[in-house]
């Protein structure tokens, strides 16, 4: 009887239909801690949860280049900063989830100046409309340079006499403000931390406490998002409970910044993933909503200035950069 029981099981496993093979993805993000969330969905395993046999692709280069990789097929999603390359792209690329957010009590960009320009007088924010001459950014239309923008808003100061310089990327940013070369610029607070903390550059603030904004989104290609509605929506499943962890990790009840029991397991794991120390990705922590909510008032906004400013083209429809198949708006405050 054991025998036929046996053969039994045999047959019918072989009826059985097999197990559907995981779907590969690539998912690009630029190797800072602009897209917390995706790293921790990939090492925690969420995205092989949803059938996602997913490739992480850590990119030095700025937020643009991430937008153009999602447009031509390189990479099937992408997590960066919002820029005006991403929206100059509409026609081709669609966000889907929201990222970080500058947000009062974070630490996810810093305001900081070369010794030269503080020296010379720049020693705070409201020193910026006397003193910046140069200003480093990824790239022009970048979320660096939209910080300055919403500080020269704020504090009433004209643009007009500041020159812009695109270095692609973070460290480059860095280099050219230990090195003299540029007055200041906002990068991603880790960053910069073992410069601030060494002296060798100045922080001015933290660009959350002083103009916060939607800095960063997650994106697809239009293709992607229309043809592969199954693959888009299990990501983002996988992505909103990595969103979570985050969020719960490093805020409190009260939304303000706290760690929590997840934390140490969360900072070694970005740590180990962008080459930085435990104490860099601390210092830098970013705002995210637990659910990856876009503030869809503030992206529109921007997509608007940049228009305003000849960097978006006039013919790109706002609305229509933002997928609402997909993308959860956060309520307004």
């Amino acid at each position: 009887m054991k025998s036929v029981a046996a053969i039994l099981l045999v047959i019918l496993g072989a009826l059985a239909p097999a197990p559907a093979s995981a779907e590969a993805i690539t998912v690009g993000v630029t190797k800072n801690t602009v897209s917390p969330a995706l790293l921790v969905a990939q090492e925690k395993g969420f995205f092989a949860a949803e059938g996602l046999q997913s490739e992480l692709k850590l990119l030095v280069a700025g937020a643009e280049e991430i937008a153009v990789a999602v447009a031509s097929g390189a990479i099937d999603f992408g997590g960066a900063g919002t820029s005006g390359g991403l929206f100059n792209l509409g026609g081709q690329v669609r966000i889907v989830a929201g990222g970080i957010h500058e947000a009062p009590g974070f630490q996810g960009l810093a305001m900081v100046a070369s010794n030269r320009a503080w020296d010379g007088g720049l020693k705070s924010y409201r020193d910026l409309g006397a003193h910046l001459k140069t200003f480093a950014v990824t790239e022009v239309g970048g979320p660096t340079h939209y910080a300055l923008v919403l500080a020269a808003a704020k504090y009433q100061f004209d643009l007009g006499g500041v020159r812009l310089v695109p270095l692609q990327s973070a460290p480059n940013e860095m280099a050219a403000l230990i090195g003299g070369q540029v007055d200041a610029t906002a990068p991603p607070t880790s960053s910069a931390a073992h410069a601030i903390q060494a002296g060798s550059v100045k922080l001015l603030g933290y660009v959350g406490d002083e103009t916060p904004f939607q800095f960063g989104a997650v994106f697809a290609s239009l293709k992607t998002a229309n043809e592969r509605r199954d693959t888009v929506e299990r990501f983002l499943r996988a992505y909103r409970k990595a969103a979570r962890l985050y969020h719960d990790a490093f805020t409190g009840p009260d939304g303000k910044r706290r760690d929590g029991p997840d934390a140490p397991e969360l900072l070694a794991l970005l740590g180990k993933d962008l080459g930085l120390g435990i104490e860099d990705v601390r210092f830098g922590i970013s705002s995210m909503d637990s659910e990856g909510r876009l503030d869809v008032k503030d992206v529109l906004r921007q997509i608007e200035w940049f228009k305003g400013q000849g960097m978006v083209k006039p013919g790109v429809d706002a609305a229509a950069v933002i997928d609402t198949r997909y993308v959860v708006a956060l309520p307004e405050q």
